[in-house]
């Protein structure tokens, strides 16, 4: 089933918090999320196969347009399309908007408005009263992604709309992402986390060496960016914000891993990366 809606609803989070483990980025940076993500959880009675999506806007690169391309296909081969909403935004035309692309796919549906956390009942009655009666024949779920609150019937709701099929994955299989992926995600996570303005947005990570050694994975990355002075902002003085961002990652990848890592971290301009179709599709975008 497939994780849909606008840009910073807190999709990722929510996959996250369905899995019990991390397998998607966050941040607080809207277009965080640049292609879908998968993530395995089994239950007795079923196996719940979540997509993580970019979220729908309307695109002006070409790097967004691979990404709101991303969204729709995952959203066309869903068995189950949840949309989720934001609580504290409450419902906006960008929300509407993303409803009537799944609408079209005439794919089973549901609303999840999450972040409740974030709202009172005088704010969250209200909006859920509001979306009832313009989606009447649809289940709405309130859930907190961030306080795991309420999702056991998220899972309820989607199970029950599930066709019968037979588990595509093992028991204890988590994503299908390759380690690689895995590690240009982390990195670019805290890159996210470190930079602000555009630098962020003109980043993106290439796994140059990934060798298991015993009792150490060995790894080699570059940052891309597109200009001089993007490099200059993410080696920092004295090497000290690349190396921030390297300490960081590596300690979330040892985490996922449960190993011990070496990460070793480059930063190299290649200009336009962002509206090459040759290195966005070498990037997997």
């Amino acid at each position: 089933m497939t994780l849909a809606g606008r840009s910073n609803v807190g999709k990722s989070t929510l996959l996250n918090r369905v899995l019990g483990a991390k397998v998607a980025i966050t941040s607080k940076k809207p277009q965080t999320t640049r292609s879908a993500i998968v993530g395995i959880r089994t239950l007795p009675q079923a196996q719940m196969i979540w997509m993580d999506t970019p979220g729908l806007h309307r695109a002006r690169s070409l790097l967004n347009r691979r990404m709101v391309d991303a969204a729709e296909r995952s959203i066309a081969e869903a068995d189950v399309v949840v949309v989720v909403i934001d609580a504290a935004a409450g419902m906006v035309a960008d929300d509407r908007e993303a409803i009537a692309t799944v609408v079209a796919s005439t794919h089973p549906w549901l609303l999840s408005v999450n972040k409740i956390d974030l709202v009172g009942d005088r704010a969250l009655l209200p909006l859920l009263d509001t979306i009832g009666r313009e989606f009447p024949d649809r289940d709405v779920v309130p859930v907190s992604a961030t306080r795991g609150k309420n999702l056991p019937a998220l899972e309820r709701a989607v199970a029950a709309l599930l066709p019968p099929a037979p588990a595509l994955y093992p028991e204890d299989e988590l994503t299908d992402q390759s380690a690689r992926a895995i590690v240009q995600e982390f990195v670019r996570e805290q890159v996210f986390a470190a930079t602000d303005g555009e630098v962020p947005y003109k980043t993106a990570v290439l796994v140059e060496q990934f060798e298991e050694k015993p009792g150490v994975d060995v790894i080699s990355a570059t940052i891309l960016v597109e200009r001089d002075s993007q490099k200059r902002i993410l080696i920092g003085s004295g090497g000290a914000m690349i190396r921030k961002i390297g300490s960081q990652a590596r300690q979330e990848l040892e985490r996922f891993f449960a190993k011990r890592l070496y990460l070793e971290l480059f930063v190299k301009v290649r200009r336009d990366w962002t509206k090459s179709p040759r290195v966005l599709t070498e990037l997997g975008l």
